[in-house]
């Protein structure tokens, strides 16, 4: 089971998490009305922080909810002071929602939004290890998989049922095609070239996913972002999971599909996921410079 947060911050309040409470007719509890932001704090610094903020307000730009996010770093570190962990490594979850008003379809006018942030403790590896299974499921989400929602439902839907498989991801097929997983990016590698669905709508652009596709090209690895056919999962080398808190994961199984038995994981997804770790290292050389 999940861990609650010391502190959440609630409309420019920080209050103990068991009295942080949002009405009944706040958009994101009616509709799911709103946008989410996850990033994670090393060695007293969020990684990639401009590129998750910009994130964050290019997706309120596209529902149209008028929210400067520039406001966030300062309260941010008041959240952080309160929760005991300004130094220490943790997760910060942030979530902006349309606001309070009467139930309608229809954007309401001159409402405030709703602002929610928290910050878990939270230590990454250096290098994820895991040697991870996915199964395919049919993609049956929306056509604007590019906003980062905070309605969840068929991400939800897709995990519960890897889970309940045994699997730590759903790789979802949309018209016969590998689009994402349910909470992380795919890629595939076949002779050394490494292949993930081009960033459209139909799948979330992830920071990650572009840190990865940028240390491709400092290795010297081909990418092509072209969609991987589900039939074509068998003949595929490697397979890897990106996301915040996953970094780079190696897939061991997709389906019946097995990549590697031996607990090596493919040569390429150890060559990115050795350039991730020195990435991270880097950044924690600077800060400390």
């Amino acid at each position: 089971m999940g861990q609650y947060p010391s502190k959440v911050y609630l409309n420019g309040e920080i209050v103990d998490h068991q009295n942080a409470r949002v009405s009944v007719f706040d958009r994101g509890f009616l509709f799911g009305d709103g946008i989410y932001e996850v990033m994670v704090q090393l060695d007293g610094s969020f990684f990639y922080e401009k590129a998750h903020l910009q994130r964050l307000s290019d997706c309120l730009q596209k529902i149209s909810i008028a929210f400067d996010v520039n406001t966030l770093p300062a309260r941010i570190q008041d959240l952080l002071r309160a929760s005991g962990l300004q130094e220490k490594d943790c997760l910060l979850y942030i979530q902006v929602t349309r606001g309070t008003a009467p139930r309608k379809h229809a954007f309401p006018t001159n409402v405030p939004p709703t602002v929610m942030m928290y910050a878990l403790p939270h230590v990454l590896p250096d290098i994820n290890t895991n040697d991870t299974s996915a199964i395919t499921m049919p993609d049956f989400r929306w056509s604007r998989c590019d906003i980062k929602m905070t309605s969840l439902l068929g991400n939800v839907m897709a995990n519960d049922t890897a889970i309940k498989q045994g699997a730590f991801e759903a790789v979802l097929v949309r018209d016969g095609k590998i689009t994402e997983a349910s909470h992380c990016n795919v890629f595939f590698v076949r002779d050394s070239i490494v292949h993930t669905h081009p960033a459209d709508e139909h799948i979330l652009n992830g920071i990650t996913r572009q840190i990865v596709i940028k240390l491709c090209a400092d290795l010297g690895l081909e990418v092509r972002e072209e969609a991987v056919r589900q039939t074509d999962i068998a003949h595929m080398d490697e397979a890897f999971l990106t996301g915040t808190t996953t970094q780079i994961a190696s897939v061991r199984q997709i389906d019946t599909h097995v990549f590697y038995s031996d607990g090596n994981a493919g040569k390429v997804t150890r060559r990115l996921q050795e350039a991730f770790f020195e990435l991270k290292k880097g950044m924690k050389k600077v800060l400390q410079d």
